[in-house]
Order: structure tokens, then sequence, then C-alpha cells
């Protein structure tokens, strides 16, 4: 019941708040792409690292990149040193709609999301974020045991 919960919980809001972006299909991606780009030095990153931080297969950056690029948010460039590198860049226009697009992304999350919590609840909710972030990280690393049992409260 809880993990349907979650899934229901999360596909809504992410559904709701997709209407409400003025980018491409598979919007959540696009906002993100958009927002690690924005953050990285000289607004580029590699394909796989882009597939990365945005969660996607590492086919999956290319679609994001090439819906995105007709749009003329995002552009492709080959490494200067070496030409098998490619690198998602954000372009003006991808910075412009990045700013137009972050208000209404945030409002959205304080409105179905944060609002709906008392200010205990998201700060527990950080605490569970974070702990969730660490045994992922620990995982990756070869850290920690995948085969604890799971305790839950009835």
């Amino acid at each position: 019941m809880r993990r349907a919960g979650f899934i229901r919980t999360h596909a809504s809001i992410v559904k709701e708040l997709d209407a409400e972006f003025k980018l491409p299909t598979d919007c959540h991606s696009s906002y993100d792409a958009l927002i690690q780009l924005s953050l990285t030095p000289n607004s580029r990153m590699q394909m796989f690292e882009l597939a990365e931080a945005v969660h996607l297969s590492r086919s999956g950056p290319t679609r994001l990149v090439d819906r995105m690029e007709c749009q003329g948010l995002l552009e492709r460039h080959r490494g200067d040193h070496d030409p098998r590198q490619v690198f998602a860049c954000i372009t003006g226009p991808g910075l412009e709609r990045l700013a137009e697009t972050t208000p209404t992304h945030l409002a959205g999350v304080r409105r179905r999301f944060l609002e709906r919590l008392s200010q205990t609840q998201v700060e527990q909710l950080a605490v569970v974020w974070n702990k969730l972030l660490e045994s992922k990280i620990e995982g990756e690393r070869g850290i920690g045991t995948p085969d604890t049992p799971i305790q839950t409260s009835p």
C-alpha cells in the first residue's frame, strides 16, 4: 500500500507540474536538464554526465537533447581535445526559458507539496531524503548492506 501511495503521489505531482511547464514533452526531464547544465562550468556536460544527472538511461539524453535542440534550448558540441566526446550545452534561449519556467515550477512545488505539510513534516522529510541519498551513495561505493531487511511500522 505504501509503495502504491508513493508511486501515485509522485506521478500525480509530476503530471501536474509538467502541465504548467512551457517546455517540450517530457517536461520534468527537460527542466532538470536545463537546471543541471546551468549549474556547470561553461554550461555544458558530456552526454553521459547529463544522463546520470537527470537520471536517464545512456540513450535517454540523445532523444531529450534532440527535442530540446530543435527548440533552440540546447546545442551539441564535440570535444576540443577528443572529437568522440559529445557535450550538451545550454543556449541563451535555454537560459531564458529556464528563468521563465523556474518561478512557475517553484510555486507549483510549494502549492502541491510543501504547503500541504507542516514545518515539522518538511524537516522530517529532509532527514529521510538525506538518509535515502546517503544509502544510495554508500551502495554505489559498495558500502552498506542491500540485503538488510526493511523495518516498517504498521
